[in-house]
């Protein structure tokens, strides 16, 4: 089953999510640094890459914003199979942009980022 997510990028992600989870009666249950990146710039190093919120059954996915993340949020479509994934990224890249290809990552999902030729962007990713 896909599932969809918001994620979110912010000027102060820990900050940001610490609000919303009193606020949303929520969790953060994962929190992931640039720092655990191959080849981290050193502006990078310290901030939040990759933050996971769990409110009920929902997610929010959110990341500090930096010079790569232009605008304040994606949509994620997160698939159990790799070539389901594949086929609705080369889909939705159709006339649009792609901004990450759609490739193994080094912390072991398939994962790609575009712009559709609407303007929203998605990430496109296989479950963990």
């Amino acid at each position: 089953m896909v599932k969809l997510s918001p994620y979110i990028f912010s000027r102060d992600a820990r900050k940001q999510a610490d609000f919303y989870a009193k606020a949303l009666d929520g969790e953060i249950t994962l929190v992931k640094t640039f720092d655990e990146m191959p080849n981290v710039k050193e502006d990078l190093k310290g901030k939040v890459m990759h933050l996971v919120l769990k409110v009920g059954d929902q997610q929010f996915l959110m990341a500090d914003s930096s010079s790569e993340m232009s605008g304040p949020i994606d949509l994620v479509l997160e698939f159990p199979h790799e070539s389901e994934a594949q086929a609705v990224f080369d889909k939705l890249s159709e006339g649009g942009k792609v901004i990450m290809p759609f490739e193994k990552m080094f912390w072991g999902t398939s994962f790609g980022r575009l712009e559709d030729p609407f303007g929203v962007r998605w990430q496109i990713a296989t479950e963990a």
